[in-house]
């Protein structure tokens, strides 16, 4: 779950696998080869909205290359 109120951003993604402690996403971006880029994020970091996007902090966004 998101803690604080400050900073966040809610990111569109397509949620391709979910563990226990993780979602792995496609943000809409592919590589240079065409292929989908997929990227983690903690669940304890991240807010999934069930709507297609999750919330989180936006130092996180920038870090994970969605923002």
């Amino acid at each position: 779950m998101v803690s604080g109120k400050s900073n966040l951003v809610d990111i569109d993604v397509e949620i391709h696998h979910e563990t226990e402690k993780a979602f792995l996403v496609y943000a809409g971006e592919d590589d240079k080869d065409g292929n989908p880029i997929k990227i983690w994020l903690p669940k304890s970091k991240v807010e999934n909205n069930d709507d297609g996007t999750i919330t989180m902090l936006e130092w996180l966004a920038v870090e994970k290359g969605l923002i």
